[in-house]
């Protein structure tokens, strides 16, 4: 369909799209810089509460272990079934009349610090205590500065406040047995690796399309001044009006513009605005499935008569029936992802739409030299960086990874991410990545490819080869840096930036070819075409041009 048709949608896609790499399973609380101290130094843990009910394996809780009290077994095999009691005193803060005989307690929080819950409990003979929060968070559990001789014996874990009405309710209906461990995340996980064959398998097909799309036109262009015909003064690369081109104005103003949504998210995320958002994604992810398919189908001779043949539609204009073809698979295929997204699967769905809209987006808006791409991911790398690490000191959480992950909302994050399931990680969770870490140096490592080929290089003597290698290493280097920090939230664009605009200007100096990459984006070329013009004797008159 018609470019007008797809900008609305593509445009505010990329804007919500800059969002960072970020693993399930994070711990939300406000006690992180809390300083460790004797008898109070374990690292935080997500803890797996699993229940059996009357005899019944019944569901499985989560929360987050203290910093104080002995490890939690990391192995299922290794832990106890231990009977779960109410005592007498809901908040644990004074001993209970009764003793424990190795039970495990479960209090509720408040009106006394964790570390007295814990020594209470221990005291009466409790095994371990189960604090229920008074939120739906997981909080850490720390201790008081001015607390000394932190030896307490049995391990403590914090369950939001769901989780442990939920146990509560159980607690009334029956016998409740627990067993508590916390088992290892692996070191990588396949869904890591299967997200950075995406991102750089969908950087290289854009980069490939929009490569050979200028060549075409580069090509006809050629024909023209070989056969004495004058270029049309709107004519484009890549053969299409439908172009856009980003000058220095428009790659600042986007980062500025891309804040302002983000604000827009992180304040406004309800239900309604996450549905929102899910039908423009739609419409964008229309608009790049449908693209993508037509120009694959082209390829193919059985599929180029209806490709090359055209019906004028109101709105759109001049549409080609292989595209009204498409259009209705494209369409039942985005809605039926939009209404069945909450499914176990949905996020195969949403990667085939994600995926294509990049492809085509990357496509359609070109970066005209050197100097509009450091500016542009520049200014990302500076958003990034903020949006993710320096916001927490204004807004007390990384305004970023509570947009992509939908915090404030009761969806699985916003659907401007391609995500994975993380398959052997313990924990479950997605490995997403957001649009923009891949869009934007994608935009980039297609100058390089147009550039390449253009200037007739080969992979080992051009840009692109080693811009995809950059590319590739700034992400590996991002999810290391994921692992590093136990899933929290990174941003992409911190590692790959440097990697990518650092590898252009180093090439670019050794081979003498930076001044020309960075005003001008086109290699140094004379072509030399012959005109003929009659004479008034009827004798032609050769006239050379330059281009």
């Amino acid at each position: 369909m018609a470019r007008r048709a797809l900008e609305p949608a593509a445009v505010l896609l990329v804007l919500a799209a800059l969002a960072a790499v970020a693993a399930g399973g994070d711990i939300r609380h406000q006690d992180d810089d809390a300083p460790k101290i004797p008898g109070c130094s374990n690292d935080f843990v997500l803890v797996k509460v699993r229940t059996w009910i009357n005899q019944k394996d019944k569901i499985e809780f989560v929360g987050v272990g203290a910093r104080f009290g002995p490890k939690i077994e990391s192995k299922e095999k290794q832990s106890n079934w231990t009977n779960l009691l109410l005592p007498d005193t809901s908040d644990c803060c004074t001993p209970p009349k009764e003793k424990v005989a190795g039970d495990i307690l479960l209090v509720e929080r408040g009106n006394c610090t964790f570390t007295t819950k814990a020594r209470v409990a221990e005291s009466a003979g409790a095994s371990a205590i189960i604090i229920i929060n008074d939120k739906q968070e997981l909080y850490k559990m720390v201790c008081e500065t001015n607390e000394t001789n932190l030896d307490i014996g049995i391990p403590a874990v914090l369950l939001p406040k769901d989780a442990g009405s939920s146990l509560e309710r159980s607690l009334s209906s029956g016998e409740v047995l627990v067993e508590l461990y916390s088992p290892d995340r692996p070191l990588v996980d396949t869904a890591e690796v299967f997200l950075w064959l995406m991102a750089v398998g969908t950087i290289l097909c854009a980069s490939y399309w929009s490569a050979w799309s200028a060549r075409e036109a580069d090509i006809e262009q050629e024909k023209l001044l070989k056969d004495g015909h004058e270029v049309p003064p709107n004519f484009e690369a890549g053969g299409s009006s439908g172009m856009v081109e980003i000058n220095m104005v428009s790659a600042i103003l986007f980062v500025v513009i891309a804040s302002c949504f983000l604000i827009t998210l992180y304040k406004k995320m309800s239900h309604w605005f996450v549905e929102l958002l899910v039908v423009i994604f739609c419409i964008g992810g229309v608009e790049g499935l449908q693209t993508c398919l037509v120009g694959l189908l082209s390829m193919s001779r059985w599929f180029k008569p209806a490709a090359g043949s055209f019906v004028k539609v109101p709105f759109f204009g001049a549409v080609s029936y292989l595209t009204l073809a498409v259009c209705p698979f494209c369409i039942v295929f985005a809605v039926l992802w939009g209404v069945y997204r909450r499914l176990s699967f949905a996020w195969i769905g949403q990667d085939i739409l994600g995926i294509t809209l990049i492809v085509t987006v990357i496509q359609i808006v070109r970066i005209p030299n050197l100097k509009v791409g450091s500016a542009l991911l520049s200014c990302a790398f500076l958003y990034d960086i903020f949006w993710v690490f320096i916001s927490k000191m204004i807004f007390h959480e990384s305004v970023m990874i509570v947009v992509a992950r939908g915090d404030k909302t009761d969806e699985d994050g916003v659907p401007m991410l391609l995500k994975i399931p993380r398959m052997f990680d313990p924990w479950g969770g997605y490995s997403i990545i957001g649009f923009g870490d891949i869009l934007l140096p994608g935009l980039l490592v297609a100058f390089a490819l147009r550039y390449d080929w253009a200037a007739k290089k080969t992979l080992q003597s051009g840009y692109f080869l080693w811009s995809m290698v950059a590319y590739g290493s700034g992400l590996l280097i991002t999810y290391v840096a994921l692992n590093l920090m136990d899933g929290h939230g990174q941003p992409a664009l911190l590692y790959i930036v440097p990697f990518t605009i650092g590898t252009f200007l180093a090439l670019g100096m050794k081979r003498g070819e930076l001044r020309n990459l960075w005003t001008k984006g086109q290699p140094e070329r004379v072509c030399t075409h012959m005109h003929t013009h009659p004479s008034p004797k009827d004798s032609p008159v050769a006239v050379s041009s330059t281009s």
